[in-house]
């Protein structure tokens, strides 16, 4: 995690194709406001083109929608981002936790 993004780089492969903020807009049925408002919470950096442009990776999309998701049922922007970003960190938990559990093991397959 970054203090520019909260969910850190979890970009890799996922950056291309990158999609125009209108081409974004149109995917998630949204507004550009909304997509700008999730920037200014910190919860997605757009990337930037050449020519200075946002730019949303899929991941990126993924996110947005789920916090689409959340507004629509009533939750302020603020906390839903918020609630995307411990929804993040705790699968990474879970990620690491499981990594650990099978390193743990050695060769025993069966025990997580």
């Amino acid at each position: 995690m970054t203090a520019d993004s909260p969910l850190g780089g979890r970009l890799e492969d996922d950056d291309y194709p990158a999609y125009t903020m209108g081409r974004a807009v149109e995917m998630l049925g949204t507004t550009a406001g909304f997509l700008r408002a999730l920037g200014e919470a910190r919860l997605i950096t757009p990337l930037r083109s050449e020519g200075g442009h946002r730019r949303y990776s899929r991941y990126q999309l993924r996110i947005a929608a789920r916090a689409r998701e959340l507004v629509d049922q009533g939750t302020p922007i603020e906390a839903a981002c918020r609630i995307i970003i411990l929804e993040d960190q705790l699968e990474e938990a879970q990620r690491i936790n499981a990594e650990y559990r099978r390193a743990a093991g050695g060769t025993n397959p069966g025990s997580d």
